[in-house]
């Protein structure tokens, strides 16, 4: 019933508001930031993907916010470093590229069966063989990085749930970097019919009575551990992984130092391989997908182009890189940071081949974010040189190396190092400080040896 008035007149009802306008949602971080990365490195430039190679040797300098930006935004530091007079020294010969590639096509040739062959052989877990026609070879052929991640994660999943082996070729994974995605290729991926799935790296170094190159190993561990990382999160997604977490440590492990220790057996499959396999799946509990912290790698024999293997543990490598790639600083963060206006496009010309940006403009944006130079980057960062020639100019104690930049504690520079050493009190009393302490010592004990041979020459 209407309300009314004393008098008897209804009551007048205020008109409904107009809906007012919803603001406009403002842009996801995710857009705003991968703008931003593009701005960096040139708007008509293709971002350069980051490999397992890149990702592991930034884990091992997570300091390096220089590094960690230009990766990130998908820069070409070759081409940068290039540009900036200091080009990188290292890296693979197109012959090198021409024999690895020959070398793997051999090792996966009959659609992995020899490969599958030797992951069973090196497991020793007393396992049925796999048999003819018996390793499946699911198709991961997809658009895009993110199609191809989507249709590998897939393949694992129906492999696994098979209970059969079963052989991804270049499969792509994806790991999270410092906010970041990072879209990464092993050589292959070996699911075993308990659910368990194996890297598999494949190098071209040659494996000399099961021993290779501790210094590539160890370069192969690293990058399997990425791998590993990355895959980790997608058994996570498939399942829960079992207790134990990988493999049993294995007897027949290299004999270098990135290789697994002697004396166990690998952890038996829980399901035998053959045509009943998926029937006594049904039966039982689903399977727990897992990544093993063994990987295969796989070398030609005493300099052959016939493959041999070894089992790799790169349980520590995994937890090493787990640790530093957490303390990354976050890309937004280091390019928030930046100048108004800061990019590191190069300007090519038309036919993409010549930088046309002065030198001065792209040695000052390069600079304008934060390196952590150590002498172990000039095998691993294109960037090295350039990083090197600024450290030294700049007389900062890292050119000399990590372990001398932790000795030295609070001296940060040569000239601080050498006024701390020389400029003693004449009463040689001590300072509290144990690294000003031990060079005015080195200082004494070196003037005491000069003294004593006085033909001998002072170094300058």
């Amino acid at each position: 019933m209407p309300r009314t008035t004393a008098a008897g007149e209804p009551v007048p009802v205020p008109a409904a508001e107009a809906p007012r306008p919803r603001a406009a949602r403002p842009p996801r971080q995710a857009t705003g930031l991968r703008q931003r990365l593009a701005e960096l490195r040139g708007p008509a430039t293709a971002p350069r993907p980051m490999d397992a190679r890149a990702l592991a040797a930034l884990a091992a300098n997570p300091g390096c916010r220089r590094r960690a930006l230009l990766d990130g935004a998908g820069v070409d530091k070759g081409a940068l470093a290039q540009a900036l007079g200091a080009p990188a020294n290292f890296g693979q010969s197109q012959f090198a590229h021409q024999r690895g590639n020959s070398f793997e096509a051999r090792v996966k040739a009959d659609g992995g069966a020899d490969l599958v062959r030797l992951l069973h052989e090196r497991l020793r877990d007393g396992s049925e063989p796999p048999g003819p026609g018996s390793v499946a070879t699911p198709d991961l052929t997809a658009p895009g990085p993110q199609g191809r991640t989507a249709r590998t994660a897939l393949a694992l999943r129906e492999a696994t749930e098979a209970g059969r082996w079963a052989l991804l070729d270049h499969p792509m994974v994806s790991l999270d970097v410092a906010g970041s995605p990072a879209f990464l290729e092993p050589d292959a991926v070996v699911v075993h019919p308990d659910g368990s799935w194996t890297v598999v790296e494949i190098k071209s170094f040659p494996m000399v009575d099961g021993s290779a190159d501790p210094a590539k190993v160890g370069a192969a561990a690293r990058q399997s551990a990425v791998y590993t990382l990355a895959l980790e999160r997608v058994a996570s997604m498939i399942g829960e992984p079992g207790q134990g977490g990988g493999a049993a440590k294995n007897g027949g492990a290299a004999k270098n130092g990135g290789a697994a220790e002697n004396g166990g057996a690998a952890e038996t499959a829980s399901a035998s391989v053959g045509p009943a396999a998926p029937a006594a799946r049904a039966d039982s509990a689903p399977v727990r997908a897992r990544v093993r912290h063994q990987v295969l790698l796989v070398c030609p024999k005493d300099f052959s182009n016939l493959p041999t293997a070894e089992l790799v543990d790169v349980r520590k490598q995994l937890a090493v890189t787990r640790r530093q790639l957490d303390r990354l600083t976050r890309i937004e963060e280091i390019a928030a940071a930046l100048p108004e206006g800061t990019t590191f496009d190069l300007r090519l010309t038309d036919d993409g081949r010549v930088p046309t940006r002065p030198m001065e403009e792209l040695t000052a944006a390069v600079d304008s974010v934060d390196a952590a130079y150590a002498p172990e980057c000039l095998s691993t960062c294109e960037l090295a040189a350039h990083c090197r020639t600024r450290s030294r100019a700049a007389g900062q104690v890292e050119a000399l190396g990590r372990g001398v930049r932790g000795e030295l504690g609070g001296l940060t520079t040569v000239d601080a190092v050498l006024t701390a050493a020389m400029n003693g009190p004449a009463d040689k009393a001590p300072t509290g400080d144990p690294a000003v302490d031990a060079l005015r010592r080195a200082a004494a004990l070196r003037a005491e040896a000069l003294a004593a041979r006085p033909e001998a020459v002072a170094c300058r």
